[in-house]
Parts: C-alpha cells; structure tokens; sequence
C-alpha cells in the first residue's frame, strides 16, 4: 500500500481495531441546514468530544477545523453533490477534485454513487476517475454506493446491497458505504464478497436510539468495519454520549447491553 494512504487511513480508522465511527455531515447540500447541523461548528465539536473517528464534508465546511481539543479528528472531503430540489435528486456530479482536497488537508475523499439512474454510466465513470487520481496520490477514497432508480424496487434487498458493495470494490475504493440489508447474515455475504472494508450507512432518522445501536452491533458481528452515520448522530438529543457509547460498541468490542452501562439515559 501506498505509504501516503496508510498513513491517511489511520487518521480515520482505528489503528488497533481496524474499525471505525464515521459522521457525514455533507446534508447542508443535499438537504439544506438541517436540525443538527444549524451550527456546524458546535457539530464537530461535539462529534470530537464524544470519540468520533471522522467527519465526512463538502469542501467549504473543512475551515471549522477537524484537529481539536487536542484530538485527531479524521477529515474526509466529499466530492459529489446534488440536491433535493433538483427534478433528478439522485443525480450526483463532482464539485471538487481529490488534488483540491489535498490542499485542504484532507485525510480522504468520497464519492456518491446511485446504480440504477438514469445518469448511472456518468457517476460511474466519475468515480472510476477519482478513483485513480486517488490511488496516484495515496488518498484513501470512500465509495458510497446505493441502488436507486426505475427498475429499483428495494435498495435494501440483499442483493441490491451486495451488488452495490462489490461496484465500489471493483472499481477501486479503498472502503465501501452502504445500506444495512436487515439482517446479520445477509450483511456477513456482503462484506465477504466485497473484498475491502464495509460500513453502514444509517439512512432516515431512527426513532429508537437502541434499534440503531443494535444494528451497530450486527454489522459488527458480520464482519463489517464500522459506521458512516450522519442524522442518528448529530440528531441525537446528546451526541457526545451516543458517541462514547459507539466507542464500546466499535471499538471495545462491547454488547449493546454492557455499553449502555452508565448511559441508560440517552434511549
């Protein structure tokens, strides 16, 4: 491996659990200022004050700063947008360039894939793009891969999932963001046949903080290597405690049970 993408990577995945918590904060643009992302700074703070591994966001969002309180705070630069407002939402195009993210310091970038749109062939080649630039300069590249689009009837459905996971690792990123399917022993195929690290995407807002908890632990238990969770995050009524929470999940290798001791509170 590229002696740079070591060296990013363990800015965003633990080095001695080869796991990692994700929090993409990228909505502004999709979705506009969202509860929880009104003051981004106070986001990150709290995201770094609870143990999160990385942030996810666009490019002009990296000045708020990703190294504080004394903690590295992995930074990784989104490079795909679109928004809801658009007649085509799933539409994503590129805005910026992984040498744009380079100057910026970041630690990666990512890419926003939905197979099964109309403009599927121009994301495709988007990414397969990005993903040399990135492997030329040792930037670890996040591929997040959703089926989304006519013939789609379920983007959860195993199959979807899997086919999504395997185009990210075909086509050269170095880790994959994807819908859990449902279930831990669909998700252990898709891992197993990605061939590179999987992480869950949280989608919609949960309303139970232990359901989201207890998928955490699934994926974890089907070999995946985290989660890129964004609106169960930051739209916790207390994120720093979910995220200490998270840490004994992710990182301590604890139950759901064993991690809620001490933060009953926060369900």
């Amino acid at each position: 491996m590229h002696i740079g993408k070591a060296i990013r990577l363990e800015r965003i995945f633990n080095r001695n659990t080869g796991r990692t918590i994700i929090v993409p904060m990228d909505h502004g643009v999709t979705v506009g200022p969202i509860a929880g992302l009104e003051r981004m700074r106070d986001t990150v703070t709290n995201l770094v004050a609870g143990g999160a591994n990385a942030g996810l966001v666009h490019k002009g969002q990296v000045k708020l700063g990703h190294r504080m309180q004394g903690r590295d705070f992995g930074c990784i630069v989104h490079l795909s947008a679109g928004t809801c407002l658009s007649p085509h939402p799933n539409v994503k195009r590129l805005v910026t360039t992984v040498e744009e993210a380079i100057r910026l310091g970041a630690d990666g970038v990512s890419v926003h894939v939905n197979l099964g749109d109309e403009t599927e062939g121009q994301m495709l080649s988007d990414f397969g793009m990005v993903a040399a630039s990135a492997a030329e300069w040792g930037m670890p590249l996040l591929a997040m891969v959703y089926a989304r689009g006519p013939k789609v009837a379920d983007e959860y459905a195993p199959a979807a999932v899997a086919h999504c996971a395997r185009v990210g690792a075909e086509l050269g990123a170095d880790v994959v963001k994807v819908n859990y399917p449902g279930d831990q022993e669909s998700f252990a195929r898709v891992v197993e046949c990605a061939g590179v690290p999987v992480v869950i995407a949280g989608g919609a807002k949960l309303d139970s903080t232990r359901d989201f908890l207890d998928v955490v632990r699934a994926s974890l238990d089907a070999g995946g290597s985290g989660l890129s969770v964004g609106r169960n995050v930051f739209q916790h009524r207390d994120p720093i405690r979910l995220v200490e929470v998270l840490n004994r999940i992710v990182h301590e290798g604890q139950s759901v049970d064993d991690a809620l001791d001490g933060y009953q509170d926060i369900l």
